[in-house]
Parts: C-alpha cells; structure tokens; sequence
C-alpha cells in the first residue's frame, strides 16, 4: 500500500531520469484521490497513455528500473487493462487509450488534465474528479463505490460528467454502457448520495431499452 504521494512523486521522478523519448502519461483512480487527501491509502497506480509508442516505450523503460508484469485478476472483467507492472510496494495499471471497455482517454479528458510533473521528457497530468468518477463507475474492483463518494462529497461538476458520458456513448458506439452505470449510479443512491443528473441518466437508459426493444420486434 501507498500511504503518500510522495512515494508516488519520487517514483516518477525515477522514471523521468530514464525516459529518452516524449511520453505524456494520466493518472487516474486512487492515486489521484491520495494526491487530494481523498483516500489514506492506494494500492496501484493507474496509468494511461494515447499512444502506442507511448504504451511501448514506457514499458521498456519500467522493466529497465525493474518492474515485473503480472497477469490481471478477475476484478479487471470490465477493464481494457493493457498491462500490470509490480516492483516492491509499487503496482501500476499501465492502459494504451482504452481503459474501461468502450472508455477511452477523450480529447475532453487531455483537456481537463492537471499537469503536475514536467520532467524532461516525462509529463505527468492528474485526469480531473469527474472523469475518475465516470471511470470508476466502470469496474467491479473492491472500494470503487466509495471512491465514487468520496469524490461525489468533496464536488463535482455534474454537467462533465453527464457530457462525457455522452461523448464516450458515442465514440465507442456502445449504447450499453448507460446500462452498466445506470446501474451503479442506482447503487450510489441507494449508499445515500444525491446524483442531481439521475433524471437525465434514467431517461437515456429508457432511450436505449426503447430503441432495444424496437429493434427486437422489427427482426422477430
């Protein structure tokens, strides 16, 4: 467990010190929450890359300072993990674009990104609340609910999170996600908290279960 970002920091640092080649990289999830006192602890450091290049250089550059692949576990069902890399108590979810099925890391997202280590040619940018949020309520992983609510107490902008949704429905062409975080929205709310888009997330899941069964009777 990382119990300081520190801890994260100097890693970084380390990385930077190698890293020959350009590479922009977005953290997401728990260690972003520790960056904001959101979370005491985290176990892993989840990392995204646009690109390919990017994808293939780091990994080259972990396994110089020694970091190890391991294979993912089934808490990963719902993920597009591209890799996982372990050294001592460090643990990183390495993921080229796609992270979460259809989900991606969107021009919005870049956008939104907090740059907080410019180091040679190693940048470092925090992905914002909102699209944590979005992500987190793509997994199945042990803690991401109350992830979801801690984010959700200490703000956020909805509207984000409502626009990306849509905006990732629509560059993955994967309608059935509304489905999937519909219903973790709807476990959120039984948790107590108050999600002021659900009226507007209930009526695109409607959209899609209409159209669903639209298309069931017009191919009976």
């Amino acid at each position: 467990m990382i119990s300081e970002f520190n801890q994260i920091n100097e890693l970084f640092k380390e990385m930077g010190e190698i890293i020959d080649s350009p590479i922009n990289i977005f953290v997401i999830g728990g260690a972003v929450l520790l960056y904001q006192g959101l979370k005491p602890v985290t176990k892993d450091i989840d990392i995204v890359v646009e690109t390919k290049l990017e994808f293939l250089n780091l990994q080259k550059f972990l396994k110089k300072i020694d970091f190890k692949t391991e294979i993912p576990g089934k808490d990963y069902n719902h993920m597009n993990l591209s890799q996982i890399f372990k050294r001592d108590d460090f643990r990183i979810d390495l993921f080229q674009k796609n992270v979460c099925g259809g989900f991606s890391l969107s021009d919005g997202m870049i956008k939104r990104g907090n740059l907080i280590l410019d180091l040679n040619n190693l940048k470092v940018f925090l992905v914002s609340n909102e699209d944590i949020f979005l992500f987190k309520t793509m997994t199945e992983r042990e803690g991401d609910l109350e992830d979801c609510i801690s984010l959700a107490k200490g703000g956020l902008n909805w509207d984000i999170v409502l626009e990306e949704l849509q905006n990732q429905i629509n560059l993955s062409k994967k309608d059935v996600w509304i489905t999937w975080i519909g219903e973790r929205m709807d476990l959120l709310v039984d948790k107590g908290l108050v999600i002021p888009i659900m009226k507007k997330l209930d009526k695109l899941r409607g959209n899609f279960f209409d159209a669903l069964e639209k298309s069931l009777e017009e191919n009976k």
